[in-house]
């Protein structure tokens, strides 16, 4: 990873673009043509470095419930869990942890009723009851941006 690698970076994180041509206003930023900067972000992507590029939104104000859910999975069945978990539209985050609730994930739906159907659906797939459901009660904003 270069200086212009780490020039993108700062960029993408904070003030990615919403226009027809994102990777153009990238490139003219930092002095690349808009080509690199795609291949650039690509390369960055296959590597590992960027996990993921995407918006985020305020889902309450756009009238979404959104939880937090940790999971009791016994290890043989982790995999087998989490690809159902993963299978839900509304799960954006899935992480494994060291502690008796070894899976996290946070899950957003249209409302909580819907949130308590898709638990309900997950524990019967995958044989895992003790999922806790964790609803946003009062959100905390925290600023995860880096200065490369």
């Amino acid at each position: 990873m270069d200086k212009t690698d780490r020039k993108i970076l700062n960029i993408i994180q904070t003030e990615f673009p919403v226009e027809e041509e994102p990777f153009k206003f990238l490139g003219e930023a930092i002095g690349i043509s808009e080509d690199e900067a795609l291949d650039r972000v690509k390369k960055l992507k296959e590597e590992g470095i960027i996990r993921r590029i995407g918006a985020v939104f305020d889902t309450g104000k756009m009238g979404f419930a959104s939880t937090l859910c940790a999971a009791r999975v016994s290890e043989e069945k982790v995999e087998e869990f989490v690809g159902i978990v993963n299978s839900y539209s509304g799960v954006t985050h899935n992480y494994r942890r060291s502690h008796e609730y070894n899976i996290w994930f946070t899950f957003i739906a249209p409302s909580e009723e819907e949130i308590e159907r898709s638990l309900d659906e997950i524990r019967e797939k995958t044989g895992v009851d003790d999922i806790l459901n964790m609803p946003v009660r009062r959100k905390f904003k925290i600023d995860a941006s880096f200065d490369l």
